[in-house]
């Protein structure tokens, strides 16, 4: 009765802080919200996305056709009803203010249309310069939309999304776009790295492109953009959880998550998220990935389960390798419970990429030689983890291709070049045959005889065809 109790009173704050989170929204210097395919705008999560057919164009296709969805469910969102669809290569430009990392975000909802067969749909999306899928086909495993979200670092004054059909006979295609510029503290400049070999600093991340390939609320329920600041989805834990220790379970918290200067900023990570956890002796999670790629993994901790500062230490481990030793996480917070702190390493699994079974990152936690004897201790806890592809040295995060191989196969470049070179021969050789013809007039003419019987008024015309004698 008691579980049940706080269990209800959890909600309750949930809602609470859900009304007070939407007024305290992040303000972007530059945010895109583009409906794609649709003659109108969109209001999903209260915020409104605009026609890709509006005024103000945003993309440059020739071709390109709006596709409206048929036989949907009601509640399927707006955004997801209709699709902007390109036989040929295509582009979205979208001008920015501020250099720095900006959040593209596709969306995804392959249709079910008389008019077009989005069966046919494969093709590759670059984002300034970086190749973010390659032998796309928009299916969805679980039948329903999808969005894939990516965190480039901008230097021009654009953010540029390429879509490229991979063959003549296939099409692309996406629904909705999102380019957000990040607050400054989403990424960190610095990591520590976690290999066998121990541990060290990693320089230069805010400028590396990324694929968030997981986003998950440790304990909790799913989180959706309407409840983050920064309109992300966070989801539960419950399926990549391994550990089965009866000691573990999940904590709640309903009072006030305290953030403050040199933590974790509401953008890094939401209320939702910081006020749930799990606790427990030795706990693990699994996360199959994509060998042949560097991972940045962000794990968020807020104190929400002591009783009192300076009970909680533990070690963190990354693929079983010690990544931090005897966290103190109140001295991390400055000394304050119910306060967010977040850690970012980074795994190298690119010696990995030969394995056609793909790897898989294993997060954990676990007591450690600090960890107190009191009844009431907590041994260790995690709320939060996110994981990010980085890209690798061609600066794609889908596979070994740049851009330019990309670019250069297309196609419907190609082909292209073909009309473009026929037309220029064809030019050409127009050009030589009149050149021919004339010259082969003007010989005519100019051995032709006048007849000795053509009238003065002939003469006068100067037409010296028309009073031939056959």
């Amino acid at each position: 009765m008691a579980i049940l109790s706080r269990r209800i009173v959890f909600l309750f704050s949930v809602i609470f802080l859900s009304s007070s989170i939407s007024s305290l929204s992040f303000s972007p210097a530059d945010e895109y919200l583009v409906n794609c395919g649709s003659n109108v705008d969109s209001t999903v999560d209260n915020r409104r996305f605009v026609s890709d057919a509006s005024k103000v164009k945003f993309f440059s296709s020739e071709g390109s056709v709006s596709l409206q969805g048929e036989d949907l469910a009601p509640n399927v969102p707006q955004i997801y009803r209709t699709a902007r669809v390109f036989a040929r290569q295509a582009k979205y430009e979208f001008n920015v203010r501020e250099k720095g990392t900006h959040m593209v975000r596709l969306h995804f909802n392959r249709l079910s249309s008389s008019q077009i067969d989005l069966n046919d749909a494969e093709f590759h999306v670059t984002v300034n310069g970086h190749v973010v899928l390659r032998n796309f086909n928009g299916n969805n495993d679980d039948s329903s939309s999808k969005v894939r979200e990516f965190l480039i670092w901008v230097d021009v004054g654009e953010v540029v999304v390429r879509f490229v059909p991979s063959e003549d006979s296939k099409l692309a295609f996406v629904n909705a776009i999102e380019v957000i510029s990040a607050p400054k503290d989403l990424i960190a400049d610095v990591a520590t790295s976690v290999s066998r070999d121990g541990t060290g600093k990693l320089n230069g991340l805010g400028k590396q492109a990324m694929e968030v390939v997981y986003r998950i609320n440790v304990g909790g329920r799913k989180v959706t953009p309407f409840n983050d600041t920064l309109w992300r989805t966070w989801l539960p834990d419950d399926d990549l959880f391994k550990t089965v220790d009866a000691s573990s379970h999940k904590a709640y918290f309903t009072g006030r998550i305290k953030y403050r200067p040199g933590g974790a900023s509401r953008e890094v990570g939401p209320d939702n998220v910081y006020n749930t956890a799990r606790v427990g002796n030795v706990m693990s999670w699994d996360f199959p990935v994509s060998t042949g790629y560097k991972y940045l993994i962000r794990m968020h901790f807020c104190d929400i389960a002591s009783e009192s500062l300076g009970m909680l230490y533990f070690n963190v481990y990354i693929n079983g390798n010690l990544a931090y030793q005897d966290f103190d996480i109140s001295d991390a917070t400055g000394y304050v419970l119910a306060s967010p702190y977040y850690m970012d390493f980074v795994v190298d699994l690119t010696a990995d990429s030969n394995n056609p079974l793909g790897s898989s990152i294993t997060v954990s936690v676990g007591p450690s030689n600090k960890t107190s004897v009191d009844e009431h201790r907590v041994d260790a806890m995690l709320n939060g983890v996110e994981i990010m592809k980085m890209n690798n040295s061609m600066g794609s995060l889908d596979g070994f291709v740049s851009t330019d191989m990309i670019l250069t196969s297309c196609p419907n470049r190609r082909n292209l070049s073909i009309f473009i070179a026929m037309m220029a021969s064809m030019c050409i050789f127009m050009s030589f045959y009149v050149v021919v013809q004339r010259k082969k007039v003007r010989d005519d003419i100019s051995w032709t005889k006048l007849p000795m019987d053509v009238r003065q008024d002939n003469l006068k015309s100067g037409n010296q065809f028309s009073a031939r004698k056959p």
